[in-house]
């Protein structure tokens, strides 16, 4: 991963521009904006503080970030690249072996939609809902109040996916996920299998299970973009644009 944030090379940008919407002629090209919401991920600055010399205009920038959420481009875009990255590791295009799990993170001030108590870390937030595949690249999100029960909303991250993944066999989960989970898996997806692992419970601290490490592994990952640190988001959709971005600079960053 590097160290500092880099402007998008022509090799990188080569193996994106065909999913982004490049076809009209604009007056900023859509790798400067590109660039820009990169920017603001790694470097974690409020939009109106995005600078002036370099970059298009907040305004402008926003309206894409909001925009290709809408639409699903930023989705296709990280899928696109999930695809590319499991290949360049020699993997098939998609996943068979999948984990889901949840980061409580605190919310900024004045953030208030759907947000909650996590009781059991004590945390005032969100939760990040992810699913991973075996190298820890995310597939799927939903951000929550952190009140909300990890398995009750476990089948909103999934859902997406059916008819995508189709080589998806197993779904790596902890006990949160055994019951109504479990239950919605075994009626809505033909094939797949539930299995809850957990580390033992006379253990303290952190332990890492098998394959699911990964997941925690992409958690800790977002700690290294600012924009992540907690969730400085007004609304959950933006929240969980920021996290299909990150996967998307993490997957460029590995790249020439």
């Amino acid at each position: 991963m590097q160290s500092q944030y880099k402007r998008l090379s022509d090799s990188q940008w080569e193996v994106i521009k065909d999913f982004l919407p490049e076809q009209r002629k604009r007056k900023h090209s859509v790798r400067e904006i590109l660039d820009a919401i990169f920017w603001c991920l790694r470097v974690g600055n409020q939009w109106r503080n995005l600078p002036q010399d370099g970059f298009p205009k907040w305004q402008l920038v926003y309206y894409y970030f909001r925009s290709w959420k809408a639409n699903g481009t930023v989705e296709k875009l990280n899928w696109q690249l999930n695809k590319l990255e499991r290949k360049r590791q020699q993997k098939e295009e998609t996943p068979s072996l999948m984990s889901i799990d949840t980061q409580t993170v605190k919310v900024a001030p004045f953030v208030k939609e759907q947000t909650g108590v996590d009781g059991n870390k004590k945390i005032n937030g969100r939760k990040r809902h992810v699913i991973t595949d075996s190298l820890g690249l995310v597939w799927g999100v939903v951000v929550h109040g952190a009140n909300c029960h990890d398995g009750a909303l476990a089948q909103q991250v999934v859902a997406p996916l059916r008819g995508y993944l189709h080589r998806m066999e197993t779904i790596l989960a902890d006990a949160a996920y055994e019951k109504v989970f479990m239950s919605w898996v075994s009626e809505n997806l033909l094939g797949v299998e539930v299995q809850v692992s957990s580390k033992p419970p006379a253990t303290d601290g952190f332990v890492p299970v098998k394959w699911r490490w990964v997941t925690e592994r992409a958690f800790g990952i977002f700690n290294f973009f600012r924009r992540l640190d907690k969730d400085h988001e007004k609304t959950p959709q933006s929240a969980e644009s920021w996290v299909l971005w990150h996967n998307c600079q993490l997957i460029l960053s590995r790249m020439p």
